[in-house]
């Protein structure tokens, strides 16, 4: 039986994830320099409101393209908020480098997914680039293993969750609008702030604390964080649309490298000779994961 090759487009696939990671990144760096204290639910909320009316109109001015499949669609968005909440869920209960180390298994469960779906692995030299960025991401986050717990388990299965969303994305979503993508995505952040909303209220909780009351630096603060997501979800679809997920996964890893500018920049955290190592080794990574040729289809 002759198993189809997809027409993949590995430079705007690369482009796409590298942007998509810049600018989520930057958005963890903007929590992290603001001391934003809105609870998760609201911050859901607010941040997809804003991001919605210019999505849609995008989507509009665009010319909707009808879904190919609304049950793909809505499971992928389902899979994305659920990974958030994972690995958000983690925080509080272990190190950061060890809840960012656990999470960045993600490029190799995609690796594993996608082959098991494919029944078909991928050239030996993007397996071990593959590992070689799991590598480089241990050498900038170097994990406490002696934090490790149950609570392990949570960044592990938003990495799990990642990789089926992003799977599923090159596998059943490939044709469909990342705009619209993007736009059911966004909707089901509402959908799912608005559902722990009604559970909100504890004090102290980071995703089911009480409401805050906004003033402009939040306001401005939550715009920018709306138009980091509105980047990172259009950016993130375009990339497992149009590149083999491997790949892509690879260059997935160059979030860390971006975390230290954005750290350099914004905290005067300078990186460590280790960092730098760790860098140089997921550029390495994301270089050996390219294919050596864009062959069509035979």
């Amino acid at each position: 039986m002759t198993v189809e090759t997809p027409n993949y487009r590995t430079g705007l696939a690369v482009g796409a994830v590298v942007i998509a990671v810049l600018a989520l990144s930057l958005g963890d760096a903007i929590i992290k320099a603001t001391g934003l204290d809105l609870p998760l639910w609201q911050m859901y909320i607010l941040r997809s409101a804003l991001v919605l009316p210019p999505l849609w109109l995008l989507v509009w001015r665009n010319g909707f393209r009808r879904l190919g499949s609304m049950f793909w669609v809505v499971v992928r968005s389902v899979l994305l908020v659920m990974m958030w909440l994972s690995y958000y869920s983690a925080l509080p209960l272990m190190p950061l480098s060890l809840a960012a180390a656990a999470y960045y298994t993600s490029p190799i469960l995609i690796t594993i997914v996608a082959a098991v779906l494919a029944r078909r692995w991928p050239a030996l030299r993007v397996l071990f680039a593959i590992l070689l960025g799991f590598a480089g991401v241990v050498l900038i986050l170097r994990p406490d293993a002696s934090g490790f717990d149950l609570a392990t388990l949570l960044p592990l299965l938003a990495a799990f969750l990642y990789a089926c969303a992003m799977v599923l994305t090159s596998r059943r979503c490939r044709d469909d609008d990342p705009l619209a993508l993007a736009l059911a995505l966004n909707i089901a952040f509402v959908v799912a702030g608005a559902g722990l909303g009604l559970f909100s209220g504890q004090e102290g909780s980071f995703i089911l604390g009480p409401w805050q009351s906004l003033d402009l630096r939040l306001i401005g603060v939550v715009a920018a964080l709306a138009a980091v997501i509105l980047i990172g979800s259009v950016g993130a679809a375009i990339a497992y649309q149009n590149g083999p997920p491997a790949t892509v996964a690879a260059f997935d890893y160059s979030y860390l490298a971006f975390s230290l500018i954005w750290g350099a920049i914004f905290f005067g955290e300078l990186p460590t000779a280790l960092s730098l190592a760790g860098i140089g080794v997921i550029v390495i990574a994301g270089l050996l994961s390219l294919p050596r040729t864009e062959r069509s289809p035979t």
